[in-house]
């Protein structure tokens, strides 16, 4: 139990390390290309504030009793717009991610729409062209063969065309179906979900997205604060250990060697000849001769 106490901050601390890098990555990268103009200082500064965010949340928690009201309200304020700024740039990061996943499948996608449309109008065409030679050539009288091969001769180049214009874009149509559905694998599950809920990708990469950005970099600033609170505890229990063991000053030396000088103080009393007994030294001496010895020796001489 001890050991998972001791290392518990630690845990609290990687995590606060790694959410609050990652957040502060994303953000940074994604606020570099929404001004792209001046991607290099918009690294640098966004950079800076994310970490002074990091500092100011500590700091806030730390130092709030002791912070007058305005210094501790302008602080509040630019923490949390420092929180929106990072969400805003988050978001940011991953719409161009979508974004660039998704591009190539809107041009296929676009494309096959457009040239299923225009097969479809290829064969309507083609229908219009038999039905426009069938009624000229019904119109002639029978004995005008001639006239009637004419017309199918003129008409026969065109109805080759459309078909050969069917046959060419059916196989276009089929290789753009395939790399759609190639293409389609890296935004499967948001196609998945929108069918689920009835309702276009882009709208469920938004609330996606929407609901990241809502725990990411707020759960970035609650883990450093949490990894100061581990630390205020720890420090406290570490006082609250050091007083219950301190040991009185003399203690130092042991209770053997003070034992010792006792012993060697009693002999030396019971040798002198101008004491009759030990009592007649007194308490006094017993007692403070120890630490006369202590600060710098005794003389025998009483």
């Amino acid at each position: 139990m001890f050991e998972q106490s001791k290392s518990f901050p630690k845990l609290v601390g990687l995590s606060a390390l790694l959410i609050a890098g990652s957040a502060a990555f994303f953000s940074v990268y994604g606020l570099s290309k929404l001004f792209a103009g001046a991607s290099l200082a918009v690294i640098i500064m966004a950079g800076s504030l994310e970490f002074g965010k990091l500092v100011a949340a500590s700091f806030l928690y730390r130092y709030w009793d002791t912070l007058n009201v305005i210094h501790r309200i302008y602080m509040t304020i630019a923490t949390v717009i420092l929180i929106l700024i990072t969400s805003a740039g988050i978001f940011g990061f991953l719409s161009n991610a979508y974004q660039g996943a998704t591009v190539s499948f809107e041009k296929e996608t676009t494309a096959l729409l457009y040239k299923e449309d225009r097969l479809e109008q290829l064969q309507e065409d083609k229908v219009f062209l038999k039905e426009e030679l069938e009624a000229a050539v019904a119109e002639l009288p029978d004995n005008f063969r001639t006239a009637k091969r004419k017309l199918r001769e003129e008409y026969q180049p065109k109805i080759n065309k459309i078909n050969d214009d069917i046959i060419n874009l059916k196989s276009e149509v089929g290789d753009l179906k395939v790399k759609i559905i190639e293409t389609g694998v890296e935004v499967g599950p948001a196609i998945y979900l929108a069918r689920v809920f009835d309702t276009d990708v882009d709208t469920v990469v938004k609330f996606f997205i929407f609901i990241l950005i809502f725990v990411f970099d707020p759960m970035a600033v609650i883990f450093v604060i949490s990894y100061n609170v581990t630390l205020l505890e720890k420090n406290n229990n570490l006082q609250g250990s050091e007083k219950l063991v301190r040991k009185p000053k003399w203690e130092v030396y042991g209770e053997k060697k003070k034992k010792e000088i006792k012993d060697n103080i009693h002999k030396t009393i019971k040798e002198d000849k101008r004491f009759d007994n030990v009592e007649d030294a007194g308490e006094d001496i017993m007692t403070s001769l120890p630490d006369r010895l202590e600060k710098g020796g005794f003389s025998r001489k009483i």
